[in-house]
């Protein structure tokens, strides 16, 4: 299976956004890939909840969501859209950070909304309080695309590793990880999480990325890491995209994941132990 990772500088248009998005489905497709993923947020990246609230959509009536899962039908391949900022009926106006597998008919086949939500203060300038504007979700989700088992994580999901065990566990093969990551933890901490949960579970870990700097019609500019990474199963990187947008095709040998956890079954090794406040 070829699987493309797009990495994208989306802005505040949904509109704007999925057409570029589109284009790059068509690109990825023309070369070979069979399963497209695209980064966290693919649909508006905004600071400004008053512009979210303008321009976001509920998922049944989500036109960035009816526009993409046409165009996988269209191509025939999986797609991993990895979240869609979505409205939802929550009384305090709250959003869904949600990502969805779709499939070659353009059926959803899954959805997952992001269970760890980006609390932070990274440095005295840049701090972040994602579920201000998002709801946590509060279930797992493993999902059957027929050639392999995925997990679906989202950004700062990857600092829990106990997720990532779980679905592993559960019987994932491949563990996408879509993000928009701040380009400060991004240098520090992006590629060595992303290869712990690889080597951790023995999965492929399909991490696109959002990149750049992104524009926005109101409200503050937001930069993000870039770097959409493929991990293999014994946690070597089998691709890094840099810090352009565009698209990134790697092929993935699902037996890989076996031989992996054929050599360290660490998985099967879990023991009881006594907390240490016990």
């Amino acid at each position: 299976m070829k699987a493309a990772l797009l990495q994208l500088t989306s802005g505040d248009d949904p509109h704007a956004n999925i057409e570029m998005v589109r284009n790059m489905m068509r690109q990825a497709a023309g070369q070979g890939a069979g399963f497209i993923l695209t980064p966290e947020v693919t649909n508006c990246v905004s600071t400004s909840r008053a512009h979210q609230a303008a321009v976001l959509m509920d998922q049944d009536n989500d036109p960035s969501l009816d526009a993409l899962r046409a165009e996988a039908a269209e191509l025939g391949v999986w797609l991993l859209i990895g979240s869609l900022a979505l409205k939802t009926q929550d009384a305090d106006g709250r959003f869904a950070n949600r990502s969805f597998l779709i499939g070659p008919d353009g059926a959803i086949c899954a959805w997952y909304d992001k269970i760890h939500m980006f609390d932070v203060q990274v440095t005295e300038t840049e701090t972040y309080c994602e579920s201000a504007g998002y709801r946590p979700g509060d279930r797992a989700v493993l999902a059957d695309a027929g050639f392999a088992k995925i997990g679906m994580t989202v950004c700062y999901d990857i600092r829990f590793p106990h997720l990532h065990r779980a679905l592993a566990q559960a019987g994932a093969q491949i563990l996408t990880v879509p993000a928009a990551f701040s380009p400060v933890t991004g240098v520090a901490h992006w590629e060595p999480l992303l290869r712990a949960r690889a080597i951790e579970t023995g999965c492929y870990v399909l991490a696109p990325a959002q990149t750049g700097l992104h524009p926005s019609s109101t409200g503050g500019l937001r930069r993000t890491h870039g770097h959409s990474m493929v991990i293999s199963p014994w946690g070597e990187v089998l691709a890094d995209a840099g810090t352009d947008p565009g698209v990134t095709v790697v092929d993935l040998a699902m037996g890989d994941v076996a031989q992996a956890r054929a050599r360290v079954p660490a998985l099967t090794h879990d023991r009881r132990f006594v907390p240490p406040d016990a």
